[in-house]
């Protein structure tokens, strides 16, 4: 705290006053009181003078001089008692608490950092001076967001033992809108081409339709900014923004900023050039620059060659490179364009370390990596090893950080963190009712006990069905990345004890799968299945069933080969939102088999991100299903279905395509049968939900879904049937959310359907939890 002289004098005269302290005297003793907080040892440490010393009027100046320096006093008195000197000390006040009440725009944390960084906050001296200017300081921040009737009101509140209690009541106030934005100057471009560059924008009726960004000086000058890249991208070399001017309606709820802009001339590149120490052929450099001789001025260009040659040498090993595109003038509208390098020392990798996966073991992540220990260092490699981590699907976030090694300019740490998420879904069922008793269990595992292996069990058992199914799937069953999955199954079912449905059956069966990787986003997939089904009728089976069985028998043992192809470019296993799935898969039971049959597949996906954190995803899905050889028909029991919060949202699960006929007193019952081809997909808009912190877990979207399934060749009896045709799609229209949790996806859509059938079955509002997605 910094006191003008003459109050240092006038209190000093007024201390002194009756006094005689016209001529100097020797010190014998020095007393000081009035401490409470202030050791008397630090103030013998400031004061110039000792016992022994003589002192005087220019001596006291420069006594209290010393002790206010500290800034640990209010008040100080000095006085003589003989030759003692007495010194009396009023100590500053500590702040033992600071109250904010009716902030609301501007968060708590956010306004006391405010408050630190000018001096106040807890523990901290209190000093009146800046105490007296708190308001306006307050004030001022708000006035940045736009909230320009903002009040604040402080005061404080003596405690005991010399603490104070700082008040702070906030009246925000409303946020002015802003009218209009007007710009001068521009003589080359319209106003209406130059205000697309901002940000902000005046509201109008399309504000309805978009997230408005909100005035604060930060935004105006992100907006300026983008303004000035807008002209020197375009050759516009000079360009300046002259002044910025904020005008307040009177009621303080309107906005009008009005910008004062010079263009100046637009020029062209005479040469570009690199220069300094180039580690690789310069050739190759050159081929990384944007920018051409006698072509018109682009700041972006040259930014972007920046960037580009700067990325190859980090690839490179020389992390610490650094690439700057400077500007020289030849003429009054030519530059040259000089890029100069500095690459530095090339960087190595001394070790890679993991944090955060206190489940998922580190050899899973260590596994996932293409930088190397002991290598130089890349970026390339380095951003990749973090993409396969978080294609994995295990983490709701990946990040890394370069951490130099100390004493060693030459190597660096990567120091990789992730955050784990729930990969499995677990559920459970315990009850009786109208089919009778049942028993379930079913537990998914993508990251099985942090090995990175797969696993599924299910165990369920009623009076209708008795299930038992094991996987399990290695990614890494051979060093070199290849993958190992097999599995078994045993079934009993009895849908007439379950309903007046078509058939029984009993089968079991087995697989084995291999992965083979192509490369870093693609792989393909080989696999063999033996199953052997037996299949029943009664009184109440279909005429479909009945046919079926009439043409191709009952009892079937199958040998199917597969394979299938992948290309996975999405940066995320879990919520994506960028980069596109594509999968084609075959299947064929082999001759030899009880039925000769085949089936085809592919599936689709799409994600790219849009502003403000909104994403547009595409998905689609097609299935056949044939017959060939001796077999005229394919198995019911493969058929495809289509309906329900994983297909086509708003229709029952399973429920779309022909239906169940019977030859008896059931003909009314209205049951899906599925189809021999399928076609399903949908566009989903995906938006973060406001009120949420933390949305890595959710995914929210509007959505349009459609599909349906068809048959090859439908019966003349049959409902609800036709051959592949697009005509009869159906459509579903909704908002559909869907939240990971500890047992597994919960899923929730609430949705309007059209194009629908009298025989569709619908659901507005479609709810499950622990179901893979």
């Amino acid at each position: 705290m910094k006191i003008s002289l003459h109050k240092i004098l006038l209190l000093i005269l007024l201390t002194f006053s009756g006094l005689s302290i016209s001529s100097t005297w020797v010190i014998e003793d020095i007393r000081i009181s009035g401490l409470q907080r202030v050791s008397a040892g630090s103030i013998f440490a400031e004061i110039p003078y000792s016992i022994g010393d003589s002192i005087g009027q220019d001596e006291i100046v420069e006594l209290s001089k010393a002790i206010f320096s500290t800034g640990q006093f209010d008040d100080i008195n000095i006085g003589r008692d003989g030759n003692a000197l007495l010194i009396n000390l009023t100590e500053r006040p500590t702040i033992d608490e600071i109250l904010i009440e009716g902030n609301e725009a501007i968060k708590t944390d956010n306004l006391l950092d405010g408050l630190q960084n000018s001096g106040i906050f807890e523990g901290a001296l209190f000093k009146r001076s800046v105490f007296e200017n708190l308001s306006s300081e307050l004030e001022r921040q708000y006035v940045s967001q736009g909230k320009y009737g903002a009040s604040v009101n402080v005061s404080s509140e003596q405690l005991p033992r010399n603490r104070v209690k700082l008040s702070v009541d906030i009246e925000e106030g409303e946020t002015a809108e802003l009218n209009s934005i007007n710009i001068v100057g521009n003589k080359i471009f319209s106003e209406e081409e130059l205000k697309k560059v901002f940000k902000l924008r005046p509201r109008s009726w399309l504000s309805i339709f978009r997230t408005n960004t909100p005035y604060s000086k930060e935004n105006l000058r992100g907006d300026l900014e983008s303004l000035e890249s807008f002209y020197k991208n375009r050759g516009y070399l000079n360009f300046s923004v002259n002044n910025s001017i904020i005008t307040i309606s009177e009621n303080k709820q309107e906005l009008f900023i009005t910008v004062d802009i010079f263009e100046g001339e637009i020029y062209k590149i005479n040469e570009v050039s690199i220069a300094g120490d180039i580690p690789i052929d310069e050739q190759v450099l050159e081929s990384l620059i944007f920018l051409e001789n006698n072509s018109v001025f682009s700041q972006e260009l040259i930014t972007f060659s920046e960037d580009s040659i700067n990325n190859l040498l980090n690839n490179e090993g020389f992390l610490f490179s650094e690439v700057s595109g400077n500007i020289r003038s030849v003429d009054d509208n030519l530059v040259d364009v000089i890029f100069f390098v500095e690459p530095g020392q090339r960087t190595y990798i001394r070790n890679i370390n993991f944090s955060g996966n206190e489940r998922t073991h580190d050899i899973v992540l260590r596994r996932e990596m293409r930088q190397m220990e002991g290598a130089w260092a890349s970026n390339s490699l380095i951003e990749r090893s973090k993409l396969r981590l978080d294609r994995l699907g295990f983490f709701k976030q990946v990040d890394f950080e370069k951490i130099p090694v100390s004493g060693e300019k030459d190597k660096v740490d990567i120091e990789f963190t992730v955050e784990e998420e729930f990969s499995g879904s677990i559920a459970g069922s315990l009850g009786y009712g109208a089919y009778g008793f049942s028993l379930g269990a079913n537990y998914s595992e993508s990251n099985a006990f942090g090995t990175g292996n797969s696993i599924g069990v299910g165990i369920n058992y009623s009076d209708w069905q008795t299930n038992l199914s094991f996987n399990f799937f290695d990614p890494y069953f051979s060093p070199d990345g290849v993958g190992l999955g097999y599995g078994a199954y045993l079934r009993s079912s009895d849908y007439s004890n379950f309903n007046i449905s078509a058939y029984n059956t009993e089968s079991f069966g087995g697989s084995v799968q291999f992965v083979l990787p192509i490369n870093e986003i693609s792989q393909l997939s080989l696999s063999v299945a033996l199953d052997q089904t037996d299949l029943q009728s009664d009184f109440l089976s279909s005429r479909q069933l009945l046919d079926f069985i009439s043409s191709e028998g009952s009892k079937f043992e199958t040998l199917t080969l597969g394979a299938s192809w992948s290309r996975n470019s999405l940066n995320r296993g879990l919520f994506p939102t960028a980069g596109t799935l594509n999968v084609i898969s075959a299947s064929v039971a082999i001759p030899g088999s009880s039925l000769t049959y085949g089936k085809l597949s592919h599936r689709f996906k799409y994600f790219r991100p849009l502003s403000n954190n909104f994403i547009f995803s595409i998905r689609t899905e097609l299935g056949g299903l044939f017959a060939y050889g001796d077999t005229e028909t394919a198995p019911p029991y493969e058929n495809f279905y289509a309906g329900g919060l994983n297909s086509v949202r708003g229709f029952e699960q399973n429920s779309l395509g022909p239906r169940a006929v019977y030859d008896n007193f059931f003909s009314g019952y209205n049951r899906p049968v599925g189809g021999t081809y399928s076609l399903e997909g949908g566009f989903d808009l995906i938006f973060p939900i406001p009120f949420l912190e933390d949305t890595r877990s959710v995914r929210s979207s509007v959505f349009l879904d459609y599909g349906n399934v068809f048959s090859e060749e439908c019966k003349s009896y049959e409902t609800n049937c036709s051959e592949f045709d697009l005509s009869e799609l159906r459509y579903s229209l909704g908002l559909g959310v869907t939240w990971i949790t500890a047992l597994g996806p919960m899923s929730f859509a609430i949705s309007s359907v059209f194009g629908d059938d009298e025989l569709d079955e619908t659901e507005t509002f479609q709810f499950e939890i622990g179901n893979q997605f």
